[in-house]
């Protein structure tokens, strides 16, 4: 990670130029001396947590693989920069993140990448055009000393003659991209998704939202049939990962991910990942091979889980909500309704800390990288 932006002024008369965190317009610094030391603390006690509840990277032993959908990323104008901070920070944590929700201006995505440092790299697909595709893009960032892109970049789009007579959809609302990594002896593609939300039935004779998200379901299915069938061996290994915006009346749905052998991972089933903690978004389901296996834990429970970054920043406590009414009250659309204590806690969690980081939080499992042990033992037997 590249803190220079949180040293002191002082400290910086001859390496100004290698400032991130500077107004597009004017080039003023966007952090202040109180906001320097507000964002050093609270990233030491990021860290901390990141520690506690990640597991660390091993050189040829493990994989690290993470999906967050960063709440309208580019987009929202008042995030700043002490968040870009907490969320490079988390992405560090990790060796690839896939991201939803990236948006056609890509100038936070930018710093963030800045912020990481020169050997993390990304992927982009494009913005889906239209309404329904809400200027939104999928990406991937990875540490390239740690995983390598195969290659393999595109996106899944519905082929005609894969539409019905009277069909409910004709393409995904949100492109999925379909990405090629490697990592020691594992070779893996990655599709990432943020599927139709909302559980409303919608206006009478229209789709209601199930029905709609399960179409998408059904059509990436038929797709990825094919692909599991045709492709070479090494390329079976598919990770679909993403704001899936499965809720629980959507048993039919998983199980048609099931039905195609994609299969959750423990680490992470049944785990609430919104900043609610009331719903499940957030899935990693994997149609792997015998040797593709995810790390465990000592009672051989595999690794995986989802990581509450709101205990460590941005904490529901009265001091720490009191340090953001500034802000809050300049970017609230009517300051004058937050009056009292009481107003300001309500806005923080509803609505400011979401918009500062997100209403989702990061999923994450464990792969293992180093197969050899396995693939002589079955070898050797063969003789």
């Amino acid at each position: 990670m590249w803190y220079n932006d949180l040293r002191p002024d002082s400290e910086l008369t001859s390496d100004k130029y290698s400032l991130i965190m500077l107004d597009n317009e004017n080039y003023s610094r966007l952090l202040s001396d109180e906001d320097k030391q507000r964002t050093i603390s609270n990233l030491i006690r990021l860290k901390t947590g990141i520690t506690q509840h990640i597991p660390s990277k091993k050189v040829d032993k493990n994989l690290l693989l993470g999906s967050w959908n960063i709440k309208n990323f580019g987009r929202l104008k008042d995030r700043t920069a002490e968040s870009v901070y907490y969320i490079a920070e988390i992405i560090n944590a990790f060796d690839i993140v896939a991201i939803q929700e990236i948006n056609s201006n890509i100038n936070q995505f930018k710093q963030v990448l800045r912020l990481l440092g020169s050997h993390w790299k990304h992927t982009l697909s494009d913005v889906t055009e239209g309404s329904s595709g809400n200027d939104e893009r999928f990406g991937f960032i990875y540490d390239s000393r740690r995983v390598t892109h195969s290659g393999l970049s595109g996106e899944i789009v519905i082929p005609p003659e894969f539409i019905e007579n009277s069909p409910i959809i004709r393409q995904l609302k949100r492109t999925p991209s379909f990405t090629g990594f490697e990592s020691g002896w594992k070779k893996f593609s990655i599709i990432s998704v943020h599927l139709h939300p909302g559980d409303d039935n919608n206006d009478p004779g229209e789709p209601t939202d199930q029905e709609i998200r399960d179409e998408e379901v059904r059509l990436l299915m038929k797709i990825l049939e094919e692909k599991l069938a045709t492709s070479a061996y090494e390329d079976r290994n598919m990770i679909i990962l993403g704001d899936t915006n499965l809720y629980e009346d959507d048993g039919d749905i998983v199980n048609r991910l099931m039905q195609q052998g994609f299969l959750e991972s423990e680490g992470l089933a049944g785990k609430f990942t919104n900043t609610s903690l009331n719903q499940i978004y957030d899935r990693i389901f994997l149609n792997v091979e015998n040797y593709f296996k995810i790390a465990t834990d000592e009672n051989g429970q595999e690794n995986g889980g989802v990581f509450n970054l709101f205990e460590y920043v941005y904490i529901d406590t009265p001091d720490e909500i009191a340090l953001y009414h500034e802000l809050m009250l300049e970017h609230k659309d009517d300051p004058s309704t937050l009056t009292d204590a009481s107003k300001f806690k309500t806005y923080f969690n509803r609505y400011w800390k979401r918009n500062q980081i997100s209403d989702h939080l990061p999923v994450w499992i464990e792969i293992e990288t180093d197969s050899s042990s396995a693939f002589l033992t079955s070898k050797a037997s063969q003789f």
